[in-house]
Formats: structure tokens, sequence, C-alpha cells
């Protein structure tokens, strides 16, 4: 299967589905003008420092204004949202691209004028994923950009292992939105029904997107501090906490939390003789974000490859 065999299909899908092409093109350029403008704001703000202190630099005091407070606010949900626009992606692919067409039955007459059916639901894959390639690349670079300027000396809100943040600091987002397409297309040749086809993929979507947010820090191997101050410094991600018996048994806080005695000696009066941390440093970033990353592409090339097995199985 050529670019020549896949043309005229693609032109097919961008004729049906040109306002809903539209409609991306315009989120897009609005979320890229949002950043712009904020990082406009912030520079219109009076500010003495580059770290965007308004007081006196090196005095020990830390004043921002507050449209950079503002921004790193609003910032702080960038990753959420580029999920949310996985999510749009993938139910725009299994209802109005996909399923609608199964269900009316109107692709019956696409096929029967020499169009295959692996053709015909290439076309419909390959055009939402060049453009969300696309579009998410943009504009996980101008939020990397936007963020960049506004870390000020209190970047815990922006900090790259927060939820809201993470998936919009790397490829993650992108992958994320490979999965959404391929997903989409699944459910839509498994359920071919338009409505039950996009509400079966944005609760798969989003149960993966909340799977991997509560578990990304077991994809790679922790760093473990030791000692009477074990607390990492600068921008690091707290796993667990706790202390180590003289055995070398882990006693955790969060135990202590559970039952409500979460007292200064409480872990001491279990045995407890030296703390510990185990945590993310900073360094593992790129490591976590390429993980997750590989995994959510395997899961889109199996998905894709099992949309395509199905459409085969139904044609016959």
């Amino acid at each position: 299967m050529n670019a020549l065999a896949l043309r005229a299909p693609a032109r097919v899908v961008v004729r049906m589905q040109r306002r809903s092409l539209w409609a991306g093109g315009i989120l897009v350029v609005l979320g890229i003008a949002f950043v712009i403008g904020l990082r406009i704001w912030v520079a219109s703000g009076h500010e003495n420092c580059p770290d965007g202190d308004t007081t006196r630099c090196g005095d020990g005091s830390y004043l921002p204004t507050y449209a950079r407070t503002a921004t790193q606010t609003y910032l702080s949900g960038g990753g959420t949202a580029l999920l949310a626009l996985s999510v749009l992606i993938g139910v725009f692919v299994a209802g109005p691209l996909i399923a609608r067409e199964l269900e009316s039955g109107t692709v019956r007459f696409a096929w029967a004028q020499s169009v295959s059916p692996a053709r015909w639901l290439a076309a419909r894959l390959a055009l939402p994923a060049v453009l969300a390639t696309a579009g998410v690349t943009v504009l996980v670079l101008v939020y990397r950009w936007g963020r960049s300027g506004v870390l000020g000396d209190t970047p815990y809100e922006l900090s790259w292992s927060r939820s809201g943040v993470y998936p919009a600091l790397g490829p993650v987002a992108l992958a994320y939105a490979l999965f959404a397409v391929a997903l989409g297309a699944l459910c839509a040749v498994l359920v071919r029904r338009t409505l039950p086809a996009m509400a079966l993929t944005a609760v798969v979507l989003g149960t993966v997107m909340y799977g991997f947010g509560k578990r990304r820090y077991e994809l790679w191997p922790t760093t473990r501090g030791l000692g009477h101050n074990p607390w990492p410094s600068g921008n690091a991600w707290p796993i667990e906490s706790g202390m180590l018996t003289a055995s070398g048994k882990e006693l955790y806080w969060k135990d202590c939390f559970a039952r409500g005695t979460a007292g200064p000696d409480c872990l001491k009066d279990q045995g407890g003789v030296t703390s510990f941390v185990d945590y993310h440093q900073a360094s593992h970033f790129w490591p976590l974000q390429l993980m997750e990353t590989g995994i959510l592409l395997v899961l889109a090339a199996a998905a894709t490859a099992l949309a395509f097995r199905v459409l085969r199985r139904y044609h016959a």
C-alpha cells in the first residue's frame, strides 16, 4: 500500500470532515496564542530580578507579580489539557470518522468502488495521526517554552513530576495522541455504532491515563536517601518515606497516618533507627518519559493491527 493508493481516500476524508479538522486546527492555534499571551503578560510586569522577584535581588525575600503567579497556575494544567485533547482525538476517530460510516452502511459503497477495507481504514487513520502528531508536537514545544519563562523561585506548581505538568513536557503527549487514534479505530470497528464507540473510547482512554498517572513512578527505579535528613534537595519527586529497623525492615510514614498515630516517635516506637526517602531525581525525567512513551506506542501498534484484523473479518 503506497501513498498514491491512499491519496484519493484521504481527500474524501478531508472533504467529509473539514469542519472537524478546522475545529481541531483552531484549538491548536488557541492553545499557542494562550501560552504566548501569558508570556507577554508576565513580561509586561515590573520585575527586578531574572527569577521574577519584585523586591531587591538577593535579600532573602521573594515576591512575584500577579501575572507570574497566575501564569504558573494556568500552566500547571497544561499536561491535563493535552490529555483531554487526546481524548477528543480518540472520540472523533471512533465516532464521526469511522463508526458513523459503518453504522450507516455507506462504507460498502466505498468498498464497491475498488477501495479495499484496508485502504479505507488506513486513510482514516493516516490523516488524524499526521495532524495529531504535528499539532501535539507544536503544543509541547510551545508549552515547554512558556513554562521555562515562569518557573521563578518557587517552581513547585510547575514541577516536572506533577500529573498536570508531566504529560506536556515530552513525547508522552504525542504517544497518547497516537494511542487515542488507534484505540478510536479499534472501538469503532468493534462496536460499529457511533455513540457507543465514542463512549467506549473515552472510558478506555480515561482508564489508561488514570492508571499511568497513579503508577508512573514504577516505570523506573527510584533513588534512596538515608540518614538524619534524607529528603532530596532540588526538583526531585518523593515517592515513599519512612524508617529502617536494625534488621533492614521498612516502616512507612503513610501507615502511621492511616492509623492516626503520625507523631514524631511513631516509627521509632516500632523499632525504626534510620530514616529513608525513595524518590525520583530530576535526571529520571527522560527515562520515565521514554518508558511510558514506549508502552503507549506498543499499545497503539497492537490496537491498530487488531482494528485491521477485525475489519477484515467483518468485510469477509
